[in-house]
């Protein structure tokens, strides 16, 4: 099977909804205050120092390591996060709405309590299907997005064999990635969900071993340290109970 030669995905910088939402969770509001709809959330100034760090990052990588080519989510905070990291570059962009975050339908901009509070029967019935499983009304399961991955992985190790390929985009992506490309169980992929929170503008990285993608660094940061920006682990918009 055709295979990348390095696979890199960078969560976008801190938004501004990742702010209003730890915001609203710490205060045990129903509703994240948001001003835009998902698509069209900003990086805050922070996430904007973020993307440059990352920038720093790939300028210090020897040429044979840099990438051929980047693939970027539609939405704003991922298209920001791309433009700076990549500015003064000549690698290719290329947008995927394939990369876009999780569409979570009917729970869209509530807290966890607000789903608890608003929509009860949707918290008991995510329980009972569990995380990978569950759709919202009018949205997308874990399951969803993995498909919607799986084929974007297909085209990429088509049109790009040997390449070193860049991706920005979401939390749920950076598991799902690896749930596709470690080929890993739900209940392996569940457990990781519960472990780590994916840092804004944090790399994880495969590269081809005899033939195959291996994990090389997973979630890391400190490229962001380094570069003097400030690392920050805010979730996306879940809008889940827990």
């Amino acid at each position: 099977m055709a295979e990348l030669a390095t696979l890199w995905i960078v969560r976008h910088g801190e938004s501004t909804a990742n702010v209003a939402a730890t915001h609203a969770e710490a205060s045990g509001a129903e509703l994240i205050d948001l001003t835009h709809r998902d698509a069209d959330v900003p990086l805050s100034a922070t996430g904007e120092d973020q993307a440059r760090a990352t920038g720093r990052w790939l300028a210090e990588l020897p040429d044979a390591k840099r990438p051929d080519v980047a693939v970027v989510s539609p939405y704003l905070r991922a298209v920001q996060t791309s433009r700076l990291a990549l500015a003064g570059t000549d690698i290719p962009v290329h947008r995927d709405e394939r990369l876009r975050d999780r569409e979570l339908g009917i729970l869209d901009g509530l807290t966890g309590h607000g789903v608890r509070r608003r929509h009860p029967d949707e918290a008991d019935r995510r329980e009972r299907l569990g995380k990978f499983y569950y759709r919202p009304p009018g949205g997308e399961s874990w399951t969803d997005v993995a498909l919607r991955l799986r084929t974007l992985l297909g085209d990429l190790r088509r049109d790009h064999e040997g390449s070193r390929v860049l991706l920005f985009g979401h939390d749920a992506l950076v598991f799902l990635l690896r749930y596709l490309v470690e080929g890993l169980t739900e209940d392996e992929l569940m457990a990781l969900t519960r472990q780590e929170v994916i840092a804004n503008c944090s790399i994880t990285e495969w590269s081809a071993d005899e033939g195959r993608l291996a994990l090389t660094a997973f979630n890391r940061v400190e490229h962001l340290r380094q570069q003097g920006a400030r690392p920050t682990r805010e979730d996306e918009i879940h809008a889940e109970p827990v």
